[in-house]
């Protein structure tokens, strides 16, 4: 552990993006597991990895770095795993490539929530920005009039507004651990699965695919960002994290050669477009305040 905690935090953001960006192949590899099965596996396995990670981190502290959390490390857990739920929706049922895209909007989102809960001003560029993501999303989603495809571009959105309220919520209680707020959407999301899935036992094929899904993709993911983010610079994590939308659709396209639409492609170029040119204003605003 001391091993990862001693890496350069811009590198385990991107080892941390790098294992999100399996996500979209590991769903589509599934061979008959249905979309609540591979939820259910793979937030079990995410679980009992993050839970593994507060043990080494806190040994006898573990109950209490839960208790410390307190009711925002509950109600993050909760918030986020409708976005683990809405993530595998998403890659089940519509393109890796449009789930990736719409994913990287979740600094837009960042921005309109700081404006409606922060009292925080928009500025010209980011109001540009969220119109020109917007018309990219239109694209994607006005593209897609298959009932399945359609419903799991919208569901793709509760990914980048779950993590915008965690965000609100880390920003309101700076203080709070989310660690264990991530056990809690582990847990939750692996609940809903079960109730939902008629039947919970899968192929040893499909098993396996939830443990790489749970432990490698989503556990060390989250668990390199986590790690990274307390030394990296914001604008710096944010623009490192765009790799995960870039590396995503290239897995699937090499590995299950699946091919997104052209609209898609298209809508997706705005949709980055759109994003670095907040993060852009964002480092410009970081650079002045240093200066002064």
């Amino acid at each position: 552990m001391n091993i990862i905690r001693n890496l350069p935090g811009p590198l385990l953001i991107f080892l941390g993006a790098l294992s999100l960006s399996f996500g979209g192949l590991i769903v589509k590899s599934f061979e008959g597991a249905t979309l609540w099965q591979i939820l259910f596996w793979r937030s079990l396995f995410f679980s009992l990895t993050v839970l593994a990670f507060l043990i080494i981190s806190y040994k006898k502290k573990t109950f209490k770095a839960f208790h410390a959390s307190g009711l925002p490390g509950l109600f993050g857990g909760v918030i986020l795993s409708f976005g683990f739920c809405g993530y595998v929706f998403a890659m089940y049922n519509t393109t890796v490539a449009n789930t990736n895209f719409i994913i990287s909007l979740q600094i837009l989102f960042l921005a309109m929530f700081g404006y409606f809960f922060l009292k925080e001003k928009i500025s010209s560029i980011t109001l540009t920005s969220i119109i020109l993501a917007m018309t990219g999303v239109l694209l994607m989603v006005g593209n897609s009039l298959t009932p399945g495809e359609l419903s799991g571009n919208l569901a793709a959105f509760t990914m980048p507004i779950t993590f915008a309220v965690l965000i609100m919520i880390v920003r309101k209680y700076p203080s709070v651990d989310m660690v264990p707020a991530q056990f809690i959407a582990g847990i939750s999301s692996c609940l809903i699965g079960y109730l939902l899935s008629t039947k919970i036992m899968i192929s040893n094929h499909d098993i396996f695919l939830g443990f790489l899904a749970g432990f490698f993709q989503v556990g060390f993911g989250f668990i390199f960002i986590t790690i990274g983010a307390r030394t990296t610079p914001s604008a710096m994590v944010g623009i490192i994290m765009l790799s995960e939308s870039v590396l995503g659709p290239i897995w699937a396209f090499m590995f299950v050669s699946e091919r997104p639409s052209t609209y898609g492609l298209i809508g997706g170029a705005i949709i980055l477009f759109a994003v670095l040119l907040q993060f852009y204003t964002l480092m410009n605003k970081s650079k002045k305040s240093v200066s002064l």
